[in-house]
């Protein structure tokens, strides 16, 4: 019994229980690369998990470049945005400019700032002969031609004055008036002389002293028009140069440049008024005359705001850009 028992645990190999084979072998170098090969699903969990942490930092970096990118689309939306916003003030400016600039230069080129209406003189005496001869003469003084303006329906402007006279004239007395009855309008052209002469304080008498006042207003109110025009040329080349080098930076230029021309031209309205209101002083109007301001005074008074206008957006365009622009700069870099 005892001789079976040795010869039977003899026989039966021990077995090593911590072993993974199950058996008392010993893993070999085989082993090994089998199981680095993953061929007992230690490698394949490994591979997992390895593929599992590289698609959370690709979802980890996604989630910034998509941010980037949402910010990048947001961005360009915006400066499209302004760019456009920008664009229109700038297009309407240039319009009320060209607006105001025909407008300035129809009224300096027209004679209908002020009209007087009178009953038509259709007889040809010797006294309405020699008002029209003194009329029309270069030596004319102050009060010999408003006397013919008062009395022939006269018109008058920044450079020329204007009478309305029979056009066919008689010795004797003259036809019954009918309704064709032909007038034709005279006008002289005032000189540099007429334009720089001192005014005085009696209208046609040299000897009452000189009224500075209204010597200056009527200075200032031929002047200050054709530095308004002149004014607005230049901020249009200004802009004109804006467009080319597609900037709204040189349009603040532009705007200020159109706020003084509209100044210019509300002192040369102020200053016409004044001038007539002194004159009428001076000279009362005859009876069944009257005076009022012509279609040329008014585009000249729908000139001044038009400039104001276009040198608000001018300059509101330029400065908002440039704001926008610097916030837009310091976001990119934050």
């Amino acid at each position: 019994m005892r001789a079976a028992a040795s010869h039977s645990s003899a026989s039966v190999p021990p077995t090593t229980p911590t072993s993974p084979l199950g058996l008392g072998a010993r893993p070999g170098v085989g082993w090994r690369r089998r199981r680095r090969r993953g061929s007992y699903g230690g490698g394949g969990i490994c591979r997992e998990v390895r593929q599992r942490r590289r698609g959370e930092s690709r979802a980890l970096w996604s989630e910034p470049e998509g941010e980037a990118g949402g910010a990048r689309g947001w961005a360009s939306s915006l400066n499209a945005r302004m760019d456009n916003r920008f664009a229109t003030a700038f297009v309407i400016a240039c319009v009320l400019s060209l607006i105001s600039t025909i407008y300035m230069a129809a009224s300096i080129g027209t004679d209908f700032w002020y009209e007087y209406r009178s009953p038509v003189q259709e007889n040809s005496s010797d006294l309405n002969k020699s008002i029209w001869t003194d009329f029309a003469s270069d030596e004319a003084d102050e009060k010999t031609y408003n006397d013919a303006l008062f009395r022939f329906n006269g018109t008058m402007g920044l450079w020329r004055r204007c009478i309305t006279i029979p056009q066919n004239t008689y010795w004797y007395s003259p036809p019954e008036r009918t309704e064709s009855f032909d007038v034709v309008t005279k006008c002289m052209s005032f000189t540099l002389n007429e334009q720089f002469m001192e005014k005085f304080v009696d209208p046609g008498n040299h000897n009452s002293g000189i009224d500075l006042l209204r010597t200056y207003l009527w200075r200032c109110q031929f002047l200050l028009p054709f530095v308004s025009l002149g004014l607005m040329c230049f901020g249009a080349v200004i802009g004109f140069c804006a467009c080319i080098c597609r900037s709204l930076y040189p349009t603040i230029a532009t705007g200020i440049l159109h706020l003084l021309a509209g100044l210019c031209t509300l002192g040369s309205v102020s200053c016409y008024v004044a001038g007539i209101e002194l004159l009428h002083q001076k000279l009362e109007l005859p009876e069944n005359v009257s005076g009022e301001f012509g279609w040329s005074f008014c585009l000249a008074c729908v000139s001044a705001p038009l400039q104001f206008m276009a040198s608000a957006l001018f300059i509101w365009a330029a400065h908002t850009n440039r704001k926008e622009y610097t916030l837009m700069k310091a976001y990119r870099v934050a």
